[in-house]
């Protein structure tokens, strides 16, 4: 009877834990969140707001050139061999990491959500709409004569079969029997 109580309390407090733990690090991981915007071959990296003025930025331990200790960093022509690699913004004492691998496209187009879901849609209206012709012209094909796929069209010829008395299975006449004498019948 004891351990029927203590199960759901138990339970209770396990979540009321696990709560508790989970508030602390999303306030700090959000306040510690780097913006990194890709478009086409702009890289523009935003140092978080938990780090204050005057923010320097290096990549790979080495200052990069043209920082102009601003909030943000633009990269204009992203290569990935040139400028992947750990930057770091820091003001002061505080310094924060980021690693940063990007792929990149000149040519490509940014599509927004509803744009896709457009195009998703339109399709699956579309080959509804071609399933729907479908079963309607074949359900009206069904009554018509010669119009089954079990028919032959007229022009075409078919393969009769040999007349009813075929020579292939005349009966043994007497004296053709000395052929089949070693044939033993079987009783079924």
């Amino acid at each position: 009877m004891k351990l029927e109580l203590a199960l759901p309390v138990l339970g209770l407090l396990l979540c009321a834990a696990d709560t508790m733990a989970q508030e602390n690090p999303d306030t700090m991981a959000q306040d510690n969140q780097f913006g990194v915007v890709i478009s086409k071959t702009k890289v523009t990296l935003t140092c978080p707001p938990s780090v204050e003025s005057d923010i320097q930025w290096k990549r790979n331990k080495n200052s990069v050139p043209g920082n102009g200790k601003e909030q943000d960093y633009v990269i204009e022509e992203y290569e990935s061999s040139k400028h992947d690699g750990e930057y770091t913004c820091r003001s002061g004492t505080e310094s924060l990491k980021l690693h940063l691998k990007a792929k990149v496209c000149r040519n490509c187009e940014e599509l927004d959500v509803l744009t896709v879901a457009g195009i998703i849609i339109a399709d699956l209206l579309i080959t509804l709409g071609v399933l729907i012709l479908v079963y309607y012209f074949s359900k009206n094909r069904k009554g018509r004569v010669g119009g089954s796929a079990g028919v032959h069209p007229k022009g075409q010829k078919m393969v009769r079969p040999p007349p009813v008395p075929n020579p292939d299975y005349e009966p043994i006449r007497k004296g053709q029997r000395d052929l089949y004498a070693g044939l033993q019948s079987r009783g079924f």
